[in-house]
């Protein structure tokens, strides 16, 4: 029986900054970082709350092959490649915060039916989604 996700990647332009962003500014730990095979290195981080949840900092290259490679190099370039969401009990303060610390946001916190909602990139180009939760059903987008 499967019982959770256990492991996401992220692309990421380069994997020691991106380690550092979603550490030392996101508050994320580090999960695993070795070399393999032919200089292939495996980089991980997980938010401390969630430890069964890595988030694999993936260089594009390997598996894919050099047209999707560039693909995602040009999207994280033009800063258009999904992340994932990140729920906060506050999100202005959070985005405060994380503004202070030089993050990207291109969208300032707002309402929205599902809670308050604000858009960053990490410093490879992914956004991200940093939303305060509140419940909601289907009639509230109305």
């Amino acid at each position: 029986m499967i019982t959770n996700i256990s492991l996401v990647t992220l692309y990421v332009t380069d994997q020691d900054d991106a380690k550092k962003f979603y550490c030392d500014v996101l508050g994320f730990v580090e999960g695993t970082d070795i070399t393999m095979g032919e200089g292939f290195r495996w980089v991980t981080v997980k938010h401390p709350q969630h430890p069964e949840l890595e988030v694999t900092l993936m260089v594009p290259g390997p598996p894919l092959d050099e047209d999707m490679a560039g693909a995602v190099r040009r999207a994280l370039a033009n800063g258009t490649m999904g992340g994932f969401g990140l729920t906060t009990d506050d999100c202005r303060a959070d985005h405060e915060r994380l503004a202070e610390l030089g993050v990207t946001f291109v969208q300032e916190p707002q309402e929205r039916p599902y809670g308050v909602e604000a858009v960053m990139r990490d410093n490879s180009g992914n956004w991200l989604v940093l939303v305060e939760p509140r419940s909601f059903t289907p009639a509230d987008f109305a």
